[in-house]
């Protein structure tokens, strides 16, 4: 009697258990059917015991992945526990959710397997905020990759316009420093954007300026992204002008600028940048690194620049496009391996005369691969930062080869890239993210890794070449 009353207080334990449990306990039989169901099934799932027991539990599994439960089964029969696994299943209302699941063999009083108790547990919230940090690290990783291939073409493009090595320092220094300047204020606001007028504070601001002759208005405006880094650097070009020939380097000078939201438009910004009392100042014989900057990074951000030499002083006006919406692309890290091309590499001297598309919308990377590949032979026949510019281009022409850039101002370049595939034009990626963020019927094209090495471009290209002239069935004497 005593066994028997100890047997009874253990199985009302256990009943209660499994009653306040917030996880699912389910049983079923060895052919799939539902025989018992708790409140925390109900919660999880949305059936009432009444709805489902009895019922197949082939109902809360996704057509997709009914082959589990065909295994789940075998195993049970052949007395298998199966331990924690992620799975999905389907809720009442249609909704899928991800579980972590559980499934043990139930046995009778002979010890014979009569059916299965399942143990679901709800993880939808954590394989959320997992899919959010892995977003954002992929995010990180390339944001950083992309801001080393920055850092890597401004020093490239400061050492080949510079005059002398000590002249290279301190250009290139500087430039650092922007951008430098503009990541602390990131960081700071948290990577949500900045204004721009602390923007424009923290490239003129330094101990040696204090006072500056400078007046700012315009209405509180955010920058992200990109357009921060490009923003910077134009800042920092006009403000190292100012210091050197302008109006920082003249007791009378002084600077203006204003901003404002252009008329008719709800994303786009005028900033006049004004300088005044200075005399004798006239346009520059040839453009200088800086002004090629300012134009064709206000070109890739969707704007445009001018710059004009006034009697009174230099007047810089520009304009760019501003979003309310950070563009954040969850994609993998980029897999370094190097997957080799069975073509030979062809001889650099089969570079001369062929002709390259360049898309690329980081304007200061897009300069340092235009002048490296001019340099090589290449005649860049199309340099596109935006996905329209792109197509245009190849419209009107068919390049021998192109470099491809993943992902332009947040939007992929999936249909540019099939294209170039179709049409049989050899082109490789250049990119921070990884060959799973490629589409699956182009992730064996070649990859250039941002930041990458000027021998690795050239062992990349000269393969594109390669093929490029096998298909055009030329040879590099002929060219």
């Amino acid at each position: 009697m005593g066994e028997s009353n100890t047997h009874d207080i253990e199985l009302e334990r256990l009943a209660s258990i499994v009653s306040s449990s917030q996880d699912a306990i389910i049983s079923k039989s060895l052919d799939g059917v539902v025989r018992t169901w708790n409140a925390g099934a109900e919660k999880i799932f949305g059936y009432t015991a009444d709805e489902i027991i009895g019922q197949p539990i082939t109902r809360l599994i996704p057509p997709d992945l009914h082959n589990e439960e065909t295994e789940i089964l075998a195993k049970l029969r052949r007395g298998e526990r199966i331990e924690h696994f992620d799975t999905i299943r389907v809720a009442k209302d249609g909704r899928r959710i991800d579980i972590s699941l559980t499934v043990s063999p139930l046995r009778n009083r002979e010890g014979e397997i009569v059916g299965a108790s399942k143990v679901a547990r709800d993880v939808t919230e954590r394989k959320r905020a997992e899919k959010l940090q892995k977003l954002l690290m992929d995010e990180l990783n390339h944001r950083v990759k992309n801001t080393l291939a920055i850092v890597q073409s401004v020093a490239h493009q400061s050492f080949a316009h510079a005059t002398s090595p000590a002249n290279f320092i301190a250009t290139f220094d500087g430039r650092l420093q922007a951008l430098s300047r503009a990541h602390d204020l990131l960081v700071r606001e948290r990577m949500q954007g900045i204004q721009l007028r602390e923007l424009i504070g923290s490239q003129l601001s330094s101990d040696a300026d204090a006072g500056l002759p400078l007046s700012m208005s315009g209405p509180e405006v955010t920058i992200r992204g990109t357009l921060v880094t490009h923003l910077a650097l134009i800042l920092h070009e006009l403000t190292t002008n100012a210091r050197k020939y302008g109006a920082l380097s003249r007791p009378q000078g002084r600077i203006l600028i204003h901003w404002q939201l252009k008329p008719g438009t709800k994303d786009a910004i005028v900033l006049t940048w004004q300088e005044l009392g200075l005399t004798g100042i006239s346009a520059p014989e040839k453009t200088g690194f800086g002004t090629q900057l300012i134009r064709k990074s206000l070109k890739a951000s969707g704007g445009e620049a001018s710059i004009e030499y006034l009697p009174e002083g230099i007047k810089a006006t520009i304009e760019f496009l501003v979003s309310d919406e950070e563009d954040i692309t969850p994609e993998k890290p980029l897999d370094e391996t190097i997957q080799e091309n069975s073509m030979p590499p062809a001889p650099l001297s089969a570079f001369d005369g062929l002709n390259i598309l360049l898309v690329e919308d980081e304007a200061i990377v897009a300069m340092d691969l235009e002048l490296k590949l001019e340099q090589l032979g290449f005649v860049i026949v199309g340099l596109a930062s935006t996905i329209g510019e792109a197509e245009d281009i190849l419209e009107r022409m068919t390049p021998d080869l192109a470099l491809l850039d993943a992902n332009l101002h947040g939007q992929k370049v999936d249909h540019i890239a099939r294209t170039l595939a179709d049409r049989k034009i050899p082109f490789a990626f250049s990119t921070g993210y990884g060959r799973e963020a490629l589409p699956e019927d182009l992730r064996d094209v070649e990859i250039l890794a941002k930041p990458f090495s000027d021998a690795r471009m050239i062992n990349v290209l000269a393969r594109l070449a390669g093929e490029a002239l096998a298909r055009q069935d030329k040879i590099p004497s002929q060219r």
